[in-house]
Formats: structure tokens, C-alpha cells, sequence
């Protein structure tokens, strides 16, 4: 684990790296200039949220089994993922092309908060992770300090990032609502954004499993 103290406060990053939760190398990495203008929020919707380091480490390697094996993506699309343990997980990273918002992923970063945030808000630790992540990308260079938060909802139709976590960051600063002309010169990518679909339910009730001994959390170093 990387962490960045900013200094005077202004907020504290702690970035899980990709080895550490175990990602497969990308087929292709393509690079855009920053700072990017945009930020981006989404949900996963599947899975659902996680709140040990350990759960959330295989949320993340779930998505991008999803995005790479079965939407033959170059990896999973986010920028970085946001755990319910709080700690944020290096997904693309900063200055990759994503694969999350069509017509902005040369653009933006893309910061999805694990879980189903239709009706319920993400846990504090959640939000604090993603703003402190925005914050250490604008205090780097990553993300313009004029940037233009936006849900996902607003370039893609979709409920994502559900609507109770797009009425929160739409009291964050730098939320925009964008007019209709913004976005339109670039051109659509090659990879849409899709989220995975859940489960279909089993056909016939089933008793339930034996839970097995839970296994100690994965160790996060710090850098």
C-alpha cells in the first residue's frame, strides 16, 4: 500500500497497488495527456459492497475477470476501485485510457464504489477514500484543479452510480451538470461500459452452506 500524506489536512490517499490485490497484466496500456478535466463516479452494482481488505481484493480481481475474459476488454475499465474498508485499489490508474465512459474515457478518471448504491449511501470511509483520492490526483497533477465531477448517469444511459450515491456527490465540489455539447467531440471509444448482471436465483430452494473458517486478512504493506 502506497500512502500520501498531502499535508495541511487536505487529505490522505491510500492506494492498494495492483500486485497487491492480485491483477493480471493488461493486454495494452494507452496512455492520454493529463491532467485529466474529468472524474467520473460510478457503481458496480455487481458485486456487491465489501468490507474486509480480503473481500474487497477479490471484488476487484471479479471485475476484471468480467471486463477482460468476458467483454474482451484490454483490463478491468475503472481508474481505481473504492473498497468498504475504505482503502482505494489501483485499477487503470491515473492517465490510462479507460473503459467506463463513453466519449470521456481519454479524459477522466473513473473511481467506482463497490456495491448496489440505489437506495442506500456508501459508508463514510467510502466517500472520504474517494474524495481523498481526488484530492491527491489534483494535489499530483493527475486531475485538473478546475476538474468537473460527474456521475456516470450524466454521459451514459444508466442508473450508475445508482441514485442515492448521485444525489451525495452531487453536493461535492466541482459536480456539473453538463449541457448538451459538451463531450460530443470526441469519439465514441471501442470499449463500452457495462456492469456484470447478478446471478439468476436457483431454481429450487437449497439448504444453506456451512460457513466456512474465514481465512486471516491479506497483509497491506506500506510504502
Amino acid at each position: 500500500m502506497q500512502q500520501a500524506n498531502l499535508g495541511d489536512g487536505v487529505a490522505t490517499a491510500r492506494l492498494i497497488s495492483r500486485s497487491d490485490w492480485g491483477a493480471r497484466l493488461p493486454k495494452s496500456v494507452e496512455h492520454f495527456q493529463g491532467p485529466a478535466p474529468y472524474v467520473i463516479i460510478h457503481h458496480s452494482y455487481m458485486p456487491p459492497v465489501c468490507y474486509t481488505t480480503v473481500d474487497c481484493m477479490k471484488s476487484m480481481r471479479d471485475m476484471q475477470d468480467f471486463h477482460q475474459l468476458e467483454r474482451g476488454w484490454n483490463d478491468i475499465g475503472y481508474s481505481f476501485g473504492i473498497g468498504g474498508d475504505g482503502m482505494i485499489y489501483t485499477g487503470r490508474g491515473f492517465n490510462v485510457i479507460g473503459a467506463h465512459a463513453p466519449k470521456y474515457n481519454d479524459r477522466s478518471v473513473g473511481i467506482v464504489l463497490i456495491g448496489d448504491w440505489r437506495t442506500e449511501l456508501p459508508p463514510k470511509q467510502m466517500l472520504d477514500a474517494a474524495k481523498n483520492l481526488i484530492a491527491f490526483g489534483v494535489f499530483k497533477g493527475y486531475i485538473d484543479p478546475a476538474y468537473k465531477l460527474l456521475g456516470h448517469k450524466q454521459v451514459r444511459d444508466t442508473e450508475c452510480p445508482g441514485g442515492r450515491l448521485f444525489a451525495e456527490i452531487s453536493t461535492w465540489p466541482h459536480f456539473t451538470y453538463l449541457n448538451t455539447t459538451e463531450g460530443t467531440s470526441t469519439p465514441t471509444p471501442v470499449e463500452p461500459h457495462a456492469h456484470a448482471q447478478p446471478a439468476p436465483p436457483p431454481a429450487a430452494p437449497q439448504a444453506p452452506p456451512q460457513v466456512p473458517a474465514q481465512s486471516p486478512p491479506a497483509a497491506v504493506h506500506k510504502v
